[in-house]
């Protein structure tokens, strides 16, 4: 299995970065390599709605990754899973409100099987790359606040 982790405290409140967060179509503003995403079914933010999404894989080849919605608690958690493409994993934006803002961990699990298991170190870096973006989202909500 492969797992990875990051934290940053944005110094907005829980509910504002909930409301960004849920809404999969504010995606490429934060995370680099979506090519293109939509709302395929469900309403917008709610458990249960899913994503067409389209990401840059290896060697710049367009990869499928839709994923649903399977838990929105408003302010407090959201996750998913990936049900389509090539890696399906899942994962999670976990909030806590903190006195200087909102402290959020983004964390993502996969579970490679048959051959895919022996690329697990490359599997690691890929899922540890992912969740290091959530610097990009820090930057994107502290500056539109700011505004």
């Amino acid at each position: 299995m492969a797992f990875a982790e990051h934290e940053v405290l944005i110094r907005c409140d829980a509910m504002s970065v909930y409301t960004f967060l849920v809404d999969g179509m504010n995606l490429p503003q934060w995370r680099g390599g979506i090519r293109s995403i939509s709302l395929v079914t469900g309403a917008a933010g709610t458990k249960g709605a899913v994503y067409r999404q389209t990401t840059t894989g290896r060697s710049g080849r367009t990869i499928s990754a839709d994923f649903e919605i399977t838990q929105a608690r408003p302010g407090a958690e959201i996750e998913f899973r990936v049900i389509s493409g090539p890696s399906q994993h899942s994962g999670g934006y976990y909030l806590s409100t903190e006195p200087a803002g909102t402290r959020v961990r983004f964390a993502l699990e996969y579970q490679p099987r048959g051959l895919l298991g022996l690329m697990n170190t490359g599997i690691q870096r890929t899922i540890k790359a992912e969740v290091s973006q959530l610097a990009r989202l820090k930057d994107v909500l502290e500056l539109r606040s700011a505004a």
